[in-house]
């Protein structure tokens, strides 16, 4: 035998057995993704028709064979956002499930396929949206039409009571929602200039163009001369997002929340929401609903405004890492579980303890 020949083969059996446990490794990894990412829970593809449109949406209801379940129909922040929020919203599914309720949820239109374009819709076109789903939601014998309730974020804040004027609702989630369209965007603006250590200079220039879009809204500018006034700067604003703004900027949710009174309201804020002024939101809260007695406050000291944990949020990294491996921990402690709870507690015939 040729001296050289064991060592060969000894190098191949290690090249081999190496490449057994990278791979078997990689099929731990993978099994490890797809566990953490199936939910307690079953999902359906259902249509609802509105307006001579089809709402493509998304039924997740619970696993515990009851004939009837409660409903949380949810409706999105801003931007193009599908019926699953991208999976992000499935680990709150997961949890509404575990306190015996259905969810449901639309993609944009215009968003994965949905007819339409979301950019063209108005507060009020948002709200008729929801109250035909919810319409629709009565129709269905696995639904009981008496525990159908709201769930929504952000933007959402201008678009649940006005869902509530229109349609009952037996209660309502309230996650990191806004009061005033314009006194949310300087919020914004000052918070985002103070996170980035902005100079007096540039504080004072990007003021002075917020109020110059401002002046320009008021008077009902197109495009064309926005453009104009910015020198071109747009800062990433399109025709159709300039035309979504003019149609909402004047949004203040201060009298739509009287809708809301004797409702049972869960309402979520944030300890590091650089989009919107919490501390106002929960004043009006308590100042329109309170005479309702049916209000719970939660604080989450070390979330984001989307009630993530800001120091998984703030890296790219970990937020993708924690999305595959873990996706309940994306959320900040006690989120989840409260949101269950409340609507545990509305179960036995009373809104949560504040």
């Amino acid at each position: 035998m040729c001296p050289k020949t064991q060592p060969r083969r000894r190098g191949l059996r290690i090249t081999a057995w190496s490449l057994v446990t990278v791979l078997v490794v990689a099929a731990g990894l993978v099994g490890v993704v797809l566990w953490q990412n199936s939910y307690d829970m079953d999902e359906q593809r259902v249509t609802i028709r509105h307006g001579g449109h089809t709402l493509n949406a998304v039924l997740a209801t619970p696993k515990d064979r009851r004939r009837q379940h409660g409903l949380v129909v949810y409706v999105h922040g801003d931007g193009p956002i599908d019926a699953t929020h991208d999976d992000g919203y499935k680990p709150i599914w997961e949890a509404n499930a575990k306190a015996g309720y259905a969810s449901l949820s639309w993609d944009k239109p215009g968003v994965a396929g949905a007819p339409g374009n979301w950019l063209d819709q108005s507060m009020d076109d948002r709200a008729a949206e929801a109250a035909a789903a919810i319409t629709w939601a009565r129709s269905r014998p696995d639904i009981d039409a008496d525990r159908i309730g709201l769930w929504g974020a952000s933007q959402a804040g201008w678009v649940l009571p006005k869902i509530a004027a229109r349609t009952p609702v037996s209660f309502v989630i309230a996650v990191s929602p806004a009061i005033n369209w314009l006194q949310q965007g300087r919020h914004h603006l000052l918070a985002e200039l103070r996170a980035d250590g902005a100079s007096a200079a540039r504080t004072k220039a990007a003021i002075a163009k917020s109020d110059t879009t401002r002046r320009l809204l008021a008077r009902q500018a197109t495009f064309e001369e926005y453009v104009k006034a910015t020198g071109g700067d747009t800062d990433g604003m399109t025709a159709a997002r300039w035309g979504f703004i003019s149609k909402n900027y004047t949004a203040d949710a201060t009298r739509d929340l009287r809708a809301l009174r004797g409702i049972p309201v869960l309402l979520t804020l944030a300890g590091h929401d650089i989009n919107v002024d919490t501390a106002d939101t929960e004043r009006v809260y308590r100042k329109v609903l309170d005479p309702g007695s049916a209000l719970t406050v939660k604080r989450y000291p070390q979330a984001s405004h989307s009630l993530l944990k800001q120091s998984v949020e703030q890296s790219g990294v970990k937020t993708t890492l924690t999305a595959l491996f873990s996706p309940r921990s994306l959320f900040v402690n006690g989120f989840l579980d409260d949101q269950r709870q409340f609507l545990k507690d509305l179960g036995r015939g009373g809104n949560a303890t504040p």
